[in-house]
This record gives structure tokens, sequence and C-alpha cells, in this order.
């Protein structure tokens, strides 16, 4: 274990060598889905996902968006227990990409920043609704009125 409360080295060998991998996030309750796999008329695939509620949803999840590839064996997991930020700087989100520009060349890497982008959002809106006591939330005190 280390800082981030994770074996970063595991972690890292997972990355690097996962066909599917899915990222779980603390406070997201959306995943990031990373597909490796390439064939001639398909390049890798990395995108933000609903959160399955069991391994076979998963499984048809992935059969719906990669039609043209047969389900891997085992899908790759693991959780992120801090900010995306963190996530970034921790050198995780870059073996990411870098693994996928390498699979699917340079146009993964402007996906790769959507994605990312698009993660930044999901945790804001999260973080916005615990402080608000939005859906999901409730409010641990209130002003008086």
């Amino acid at each position: 274990m280390d800082d981030f409360g994770l074996d970063m080295e595991e972690v890292t060998k997972v990355i690097e060598s996962a066909q599917v991998l899915v990222v779980r996030f603390a406070i997201v309750d959306k995943r990031l889905l990373v597909d490796t796999r390439t064939n001639e008329k398909e390049g890798p695939f990395i995108g933000v996902v609903p959160k399955a509620g069991s391994v076979e949803e998963r499984f048809k999840s992935l059969k719906r968006l990669r039609p043209r590839f047969p389900l891997p064996e085992k899908i790759m997991s693991f959780m992120w227990p801090r900010h995306m930020e963190t996530f970034r700087n921790s050198g995780l989100w870059n073996r990411i990409e870098e693994r996928l520009v390498s699979l699917g060349g340079e146009p993964l890497a402007a996906r790769c920043n959507e994605v990312f982008d698009e993660l930044i959002s999901e945790e804001k809106t999260e973080v916005l609704a615990a402080i608000r006591g939005g859906e999901g939330y409730q409010s641990l005190w209130e002003r008086p009125r």
C-alpha cells in the first residue's frame, strides 16, 4: 500500500495487461471502461459507462458496445479511492492513455481527454449534490428558519 491506498505496482500491471478494464471510483457512480482489443475495423475503446448491476450485466453491456468482438475471458477491475485529479497525478491515467494511443494512434489522445473531462464533470456534479443535499444525500444540519 502507498499514499493512494492501493498497491500501485499491482494496479499498473493490471492497466498494462488487461484486455478489458473497468475502473470504479469512490465518488462517481459511473465507471471508466477501457477495452484494448483491436481488429481491422475497430481500434481500442475508452468511455464512461453506467454502473452494472452484476458481472453478467457488464459482459452484456460490453457485447452491445463492442459487437464485433467476442466476449473477453475476464474483465479486470480496480477501485480508485480518491478524486479524479489525484488519479491523473498518480500517473495511472497517463499509463491508460499511453497504452491506448500505442494501440490506436494519436486520435485516441483526444478521446482520452474527452473521457477524463467527462469524469471530472461527473465528480463535480456528485460533490455539488452532496453539498446541497441533492438526491441520494441527506443534510446533516439545516439553517433555522
